[in-house]
Order: C-alpha cells, then structure tokens, then sequence
C-alpha cells in the first residue's frame, strides 16, 4: 500500500472529493486490462463476423473510449478530465477461449487516469457481452486490473 489513510475521505470519515488544485500538472498514462471467457463457437463467430448485431470488437473499442469519457459521470468521486488520449485493443485468446481487452489512457493534469483507463476496458468487455449474449450467456468478464500507471507525485507502477 502506498499511503496512510484512503484519499476519498475528509478527517470525520465521510466521503470528499480530493482538492488537487495544489497538485502539479503533469503527464499522466494507465494502462488495464480485462477478459471476456466463452464459448469456442462464440470466439469463432466473433472472429468471422458472423454476429448479427454487427462489428462486435468495433463496437467495443468505441463503447470503451466513450466510457473513458465519461468516467466522471459513473464513478462519484472521480474528476473530469481533459483526456488526450484513449485505446482499446482486442486480442483473440483462442486458448482461453476469449478477448484480451486492454486500454490505455493519457493525459496532462493534477490527478491521476486510472478509473478512466479501468472502465474503458470495463464497458469494452460489457460491450462484448451485450452483443454475443443470444448466443451464449454463460460468457464470464473476468481479470480487469491496473497494468500500470506513470505521472503524478506517487511516480510509476506496473503490475508487471
């Protein structure tokens, strides 16, 4: 652990927004990842185009950059941020078998991109569910973590 006490509470205990107007801007980067399990066939039908929804994995990759945009909005305590930089990519894991989802996220600011980076790949993964589940609702989100994150007074970390 990195700190004394959890930053999202005041000195009574009760929930605040962290002041980080004292806070230098800095370039800020977070990368996270998450997997969707399932079915072979489902892979497969995915990987082809078969989907009757459409373009699953683009779908996904927009529905994750829009969901970085908007973390502000769904996570309360977060800050808006002027985002420089979002990606979602989606890797086939015919081994598992599944999408490797992963996000990256930067920008210049006083706080950190974390949240943004995690919900990118949360919504990404969410997306996929939503457009393959008529044909297999036993799909499982499963692995979504912080791969790493630079910028900032705590400095870098990588779970690597």
């Amino acid at each position: 652990m990195s700190g004394d006490r959890l930053t999202h509470l005041d000195d009574a205990g009760n929930a605040a927004m962290v002041d980080v107007g004292g806070k230098d801007v800095t370039v800020r980067h977070a990368s996270a990842e998450g997997l969707v399990m399932m079915a072979p066939e489902t892979l497969e039908m995915i990987r082809t185009g078969a989907s009757k929804k459409g373009d699953v994995l683009s779908i996904a990759r927009v529905a994750g950059i829009m969901a970085a945009k908007r973390t502000h909005e769904l996570i309360p305590l977060c800050h808006p941020l002027l985002l420089e930089k979002v990606s979602v990519d989606l890797e086939f894991e015919p081994a598992l078998p599944g999408i490797r989802v992963t996000a990256g996220a930067r920008v210049s600011g006083r706080t950190g991109i974390e949240m943004e980076a995690l919900t990118a790949v949360s919504v990404a993964c969410l997306t996929i569910y939503d457009m393959a589940k008529a044909v297999d609702r036993g799909m499982s989100i499963t692995g979504i973590r912080l791969l790493a994150k630079s910028g900032g007074r705590s400095g870098d970390w990588s779970a690597r």
